[in-house]
């Protein structure tokens, strides 16, 4: 196996640092980029003491000057709570950030992988979503910082391989979930998680029958991966998710049972542009990659129920 330098922007978040420490076990030297805005140190701790294991505070919406051979630009805020407080920061982390990593994978002529998003699908009327659609994005909503910003940052990746035949891939994650996630996040997992643990009240945004299809984290890490190797013909966009589909009364459902709680139910206004449905087709993954999702969402909720247990706990 060939060892490489790799930097991970946005290495101490919730993904990112499944990524790293993917990375370093497989022997990679890995240069671990994080502001902390939403990634904490704690994500990575077990890393800290690693030969091959770097971590240094910095903004990616400043250049970088660094000498790698692969670059995985995870660094965005990417739940509502978060990206939403400061939408135009958002906006430059997906824009300026995309600019300077390309930048730099142009310099060091480096492979690089962008973090997109099924966002990028706004509320579709297409189901399930394929990469060949082209999205209902509102582009003045209160979701359009990451929204558009990501779909701006993957027009820079093609023009950038169009342009300087730069090796590029990218991935657009649909919802994932487990250990490392926020409790502060504002993500259905977590929320729904946090508060039966707690015995209180979970929240329903809406009748709860909208949709969404959940992937636990290591199979999408295994996806990155996946599409990192590949052949450089294959750039994607690609979808990583778990095509199963629940609604919020089954995933609320399934957590109360899990967690043994007594929590009730209690519903709420939709927030604005929240989309209806959302679920991958993976076709295209499992025809280039040979990559589908092994956890069903039952094996998921428990190692995520037993990680946020364990941080309630302390």
């Amino acid at each position: 196996m060939l060892y490489k330098r790799i930097l991970v922007t946005g290495g101490a978040g919730f993904l990112g640092s499944h990524l790293c420490e993917t990375l370093v076990y497989e022997g990679h030297d890995v240069l671990c980029v994080d502001n902390l805005y939403t990634g904490r140190k704690t994500n990575i701790a077990d890393l800290l003491g690693c030969p091959n294991f770097e971590f240094k505070r910095h903004d990616i919406t400043f250049p970088l000057y660094v000498e790698v051979d692969e670059i995985y630009n995870l660094a965005c805020p990417a739940s509502p709570v978060h990206y939403q407080f400061d939408p135009v920061q958002t906006t430059k982390t997906s824009v300026i950030g995309a600019i300077n990593v390309l930048g730099l994978a142009k310099r060091c002529k480096a492979k690089v992988f962008q973090a997109s998003t099924s966002e990028v699908y706004g509320d579709p009327k297409v189901h399930p979503q394929q990469e060949s659609y082209w999205g209902n994005v509102n582009p003045i909503g209160v979701r359009s910082c990451y929204d558009e910003g990501k779909r701006c940052a993957e027009t820079l990746f093609f023009d950038y391989k169009a342009q300087h035949d730069l090796k590029i891939k990218v991935a657009r994650i649909f919802n994932t979930f487990g250990p490392r996630m926020r409790m502060d996040d504002g993500r259905v997992v977590s929320n729904f998680i946090c508060q039966a643990l707690q015995g209180k009240n979970i929240t329903i945004y809406g009748d709860g029958l909208q949709t969404r299809s959940f992937c636990y984290v290591d199979d999408l890490i295994t996806g990155f991966t996946s599409l990192m190797k590949s052949e450089d013909s294959i750039t994607g966009p690609i979808n990583l998710g778990n095509p199963s589909e629940f609604t919020m009364l089954e995933l609320a459902s399934q957590v109360i049972e899990l967690t043994g709680s007594k929590s009730k139910l209690v519903f709420e206004a939709l927030p604005s542009d929240d989309p209806s449905q959302r679920q991958p087709d993976i076709s295209k993954a499992k025809a280039e990659l040979q990559w589908e999702p092994k956890v069903n969402l039952t094996e998921g909720l428990v190692k995520t129920i037993e990680y946020f247990d364990a941080e309630l706990s302390s």
